[in-house]
């Protein structure tokens, strides 16, 4: 057998990890969201080993990647590394790896960690805590040309794109060209759609005023495409009318029930218009992770689990699904995929396993408590809602704040943060317009070959011309 071919099979030979301590229970969980974390945290004193599983070593804030996506906040500003748990947790450990596979009946999940290789991991109890991905409804090819946010790689992309933009429209000496790199689509005007459009409007109308000699980034064209027939449908319709308002204060075109029909390397096709643009960016639509359809269980249509009262997969015994990858019924409605209740999902599962690790039953169902929801529209101005309380404006926009920089991960966070948006809020300024070497590289590498095949196009055109006079 050659060297090479023992070394693949090898590498496909999982290593199996040791089982718990006798008389010590293992629980796996697969996700180190805010789920994830939360329902680790919530078993730090059971008599168990908690291994948690992530294919990042960090835990991203992600309210805030808009923030970093349009250079007001640094990428670290709203991570935290995820290693730093076991210091504080005896009972923890730490996987880096990506799952490959779960194994319900043999209570064992198949992983495959950088540089070791594929690793077995039984467990007794299963969380599956795992985030969700963008949908493009069917055109996944739209990708390529409008990235998604989802994680600070998507982020640092879009940040790079936009600030792109305007260098190129800065160099070139076509008209149609520099409209086309100031044109800004964002398709989806959920939150994370308003809030990165309004924080882009007030990047070029503020922060950018005054660093370019041949354009003015203030007259740029942001466009909110949304394919219902409101922004911020998830909010009540006079919340939203309010920050539809503020969105065209800002300079923002707002186009609703417009659908996307197309996108590519020249722009969007919407409503059947064409809209020249360098710079389209997808915030619409989200479909859970493939990982969850390892378990088997039955999915509905966005790909997430129907899971029982007690978070639990049917007819998979001490296997549940919590976060964005669980479908979850209260009263009649779905419980939103926020923040909020991916946290309580996590805390209440960790504590159900504890109290089933002691041989007792849980003694309440999941009942998720809606503490509000706020989506910031720009500057001083917020919408909020929390029961019978509605509210927009400064009052809103302050709740904002102080709701994000408590609940960010770690004080140093914090920190950061707070010091960051007072400089912004009284500067305008912001200290993460960065293009990564990697991202002009790449630009660099497509404009050299975009001018390799015009000239070769026009080469081919001119010697078939003269073919032809000759023939003539």
């Amino acid at each position: 057998m050659s060297a090479p071919l023992a070394i693949q099979l090898l590498e496909k030979v999982p290593t199996v990890e040791k089982p718990a301590a006798a008389g010590r229970r293992r629980v796996v969980i697969v996700g180190a969201g805010f789920a994830g974390i939360e329902a680790a945290r919530a078993l730090r004193r059971s008599d168990a080993d908690v291994v948690l599983i992530d294919r990042r070593n960090h835990n991203i804030f992600q309210p805030l990647l808009y923030q970093v996506a349009t250079a007001v906040l640094a990428a670290p500003d709203i991570a935290a590394p995820v290693r730093q748990l076991v210091a504080r947790q005896a009972n923890l450990s730490v996987t880096l790896a990506e799952v490959t596979s779960i194994n319900p009946d043999s209570r064992t999940i198949d992983v495959c960690c950088p540089r070791i290789g594929f690793r077995k991991i039984p467990f007794d109890f299963l969380v599956v805590a795992i985030g969700v991905r963008p949908s493009y409804f069917g055109h996944d090819e739209f990708a390529l040309y409008a990235p998604s946010l989802k994680n600070l790689s998507d982020a640092e992309t879009i940040r790079a794109k936009i600030l792109s933009a305007f260098e190129a429209a800065e160099s070139t000496d076509d008209k149609a060209e520099r409209a086309r790199q100031m044109t800004f689509v964002l398709v989806g005007a959920g939150p994370t759609g308003v809030e990165l459009a309004a924080s882009m409007a007030h990047m070029v109308a503020h922060t950018l005023r005054g660093n370019f000699k041949r354009i003015d980034p203030a007259q740029s064209t942001i466009i909110l495409v949304e394919a219902g027939n409101r922004v911020l449908p998830t909010f009540t319709e006079t919340l939203s009318k309010k920050a539809t308002k503020r969105l065209q204060k800002l300079g923002i075109k707002v186009e609703t029930g417009v659908k996307v029909d197309r996108v590519d390397a020249q722009g969007v096709i919407a409503g059947g218009t064409q809209i020249p643009s360098a710079t389209v960016l997808w915030t619409a639509g989200v479909a859970a992770s493939p990982i969850v359809k390892m378990l088997g269980a039955k999915t509905d249509r966005a790909g997430r689990v129907p899971v029982g009262p007690f978070m639990n997969v049917p007819d998979l015994p001490g296997v549940f699904v919590v976060g964005d990858a669980a479908s979850v019924m209260q009263d009649g409605r779905p419980v939103p995929g926020v923040a909020q209740a991916a946290i309580q999902q996590g805390r209440y599962v960790g504590r159900l396993i504890s109290t089933q690790l002691k041989g007792q039953k849980p003694k309440r169902a999941f009942r998720y408590f809606n503490k509000g929801t706020i989506a910031v529209v720009g500057k001083n101005f917020a919408v909020l809602e929390a029961g019978w309380l509605r509210i927009s404006g400064f009052i809103a926009w302050l709740a904002w704040v102080f709701v994000h920089l408590l609940t960010l991960p770690q004080l140093q966070n914090r920190l950061r943060v707070q010091r960051q948006w007072l400089w912004s809020y009284f500067t305008g300024q912001r200290s993460s317009r960065l293009i990564s070497e990697d991202y002009e590289q790449l630009e660099l590498t497509q404009s050299r070959a975009d001018v390799s095949r015009r000239r070769l196009s026009s080469t081919s055109a001119t010697d078939m011309n003269a073919e032809i006079s000759a023939a003539g």
